[in-house]
């Protein structure tokens, strides 16, 4: 049986704030989160730490990502605000600003000079917009029958980790009244929705992240239920071949609501990090069974920093977990 200890946990970062996206770079943790707060710390040297405000105003963050100079972020609630800051300088600009009423985005990623913003629905589709330019232009999806969306679905702002994006395709995934997985191999231009046995049935259900080996097309999307965090039933799922097809894994014998699902690089997904407010837990054969591996509260985010180090963020904190193996 493949085992692994935890080795050392450290808090290395304490503020008033709530950190639902991570980015590493430079050996540093980058995070945004709450009251328009942006910053870092050294991984190895966590007395080095900087933090900004990019506005005056108390915008909320739940998305930030990178690309070789620049960093990105959007705010949830409306006005949105797109957010592109230099890596070197710290110096930002606001690129693209959307005005919607029901402005609300979930997640945004960067990969390249390609990217994909989610929000929630406008009208009968999700809102979906990408840049194919580092950021310079962002186009809306057309809203197009085969994609619309089921009565009560949408995407939750949990951990910027409900869309994945590779060179030109990228996956999505929702929850609500019914929990779909969406998938476009040319930056949008074709959408196909499919609907995974996920719990559902509530606006508080549903998946909440996604991760995928890019080589293997191996996945896993994990979720539940926030009102019910205890409750463990149809609430982790694989696929073997890029989202085709979804297979329910460790129904009843797993830790409950999870918010941030992450393979760990050159595992091929075999081996899998996952939080959730109320535990961190382990799996080493792809999904199918879990190890609680940590009772602590209030983590929302994680990333693997290397082979044996993963960091956790949430309410008021930055931690470094190191595993033996």
């Amino acid at each position: 049986m493949f085992s692994q200890k935890i080795e050392s946990f450290k808090t290395i970062f304490n503020d008033k704030i709530s950190i639902r996206a991570i980015e590493l770079y430079d050996n540093k943790i980058w995070y945004s989160g709450t009251d328009s707060k942006f910053g870092y710390v050294d991984i190895k040297n966590p007395q080095d730490q900087k933090q900004i405000k990019l506005s005056e105003n108390k915008l909320q963050f739940r998305t930030l990502a990178q690309d070789k100079t620049s960093f990105y972020a959007v705010n949830i609630e409306s006005p949105a605000y797109f957010f592109k800051i230099d890596k070197k300088k710290l110096t930002y600009k606001i690129i693209h600003t959307d005005t919607a009423k029901a402005a609300f985005y979930d997640a945004l990623v960067i990969q390249k000079k390609n990217g994909v913003a989610l929000g929630d629905p406008y009208g009968k589709c999700m809102n979906i917009i990408i840049t194919k330019n580092r950021g310079e232009n962002w186009q809306v999806l057309p809203c197009k029958k085969e994609y619309e969306n089921q009565e009560g679905e949408a995407a939750f702002a949990a951990s910027n980790s409900n869309v994945y994006l590779n060179g030109n395709e990228f996956w999505f995934v929702t929850g609500g009244k019914k929990s779909r997985q969406f998938y476009s191999y040319n930056m949008g231009e074709k959408l196909y929705g499919k609907e995974v046995k996920f719990v559902s049935g509530s606006n508080s259900t549903g998946i909440y992240s996604l991760d995928i080996d890019p080589h293997t097309r191996f996945g896993i999307a994990v979720g539940g239920d926030y009102t019910k965090q205890e409750a463990n039933i149809d609430n982790i799922a694989t696929t073997q071949n890029g989202g085709e097809s979804w297979n329910i894994q460790a129904s009843g014998h797993n830790a409950g609501y999870t918010t941030c699902v992450k393979i760990k690089p050159g595992s091929k997904g075999k081996e899998i990090i996952s939080v959730g407010d109320q535990h961190i837990s382990y799996s080493s054969d792809f999904g199918k069974t879990w190890t609680k591996i940590s009772d602590e509260k209030g983590f929302y985010v994680c990333r693997w920093i290397d082979q044996s180090t993963v960091v956790f963020a949430g309410k008021d904190k930055i931690s470094i977990m190191k595993l033996t193996f």
